[in-house]
């Protein structure tokens, strides 16, 4: 199938990006840091970089995450043990879930 040209994008996940984009610049330009160091650190280009700045949603999210790491913006709202805490026991819960949903491809008959 091919990848949509557009996608549609809710204004609460606009806000969010945009929200992260400033947090990773501000805490760039507090460390000192360029485009092209923080880029380099990050292992992605310099033009993705700006880009997750300016809030784009066609960006990687893992891209978007090493950036913010590096300029140290919390993530969650948790620091690294918290965080690493907090995986365990959603995995522990994520057990207990089944594994896919199946939507249901018959109508049940119970008229008797």
């Amino acid at each position: 199938m091919p990848k949509p040209s557009t996608r549609p994008v809710s204004q609460h996940c606009l806000d969010a990006l945009a929200l992260l984009g400033q947090l990773i610049r501000e805490a760039r330009l507090a460390n000192a840091l360029t485009t092209s160091d923080l880029a380099v650190r990050a292992g992605i280009s310099r033009s993705l970089l700006q880009r997750i700045e300016r809030g784009d949603p066609g960006c990687s999210i893992g891209a978007a995450f090493e950036a913010a790491v590096i300029c140290g913006v919390p993530l969650f709202e948790l620091d690294a043990r918290l965080l690493s805490d907090r995986l365990g026991r959603q995995k522990e819960k994520m057990v207990l879930l089944p594994k896919s949903v199946r939507s249901v491809s018959r109508k049940v008959n119970d008229d008797f």
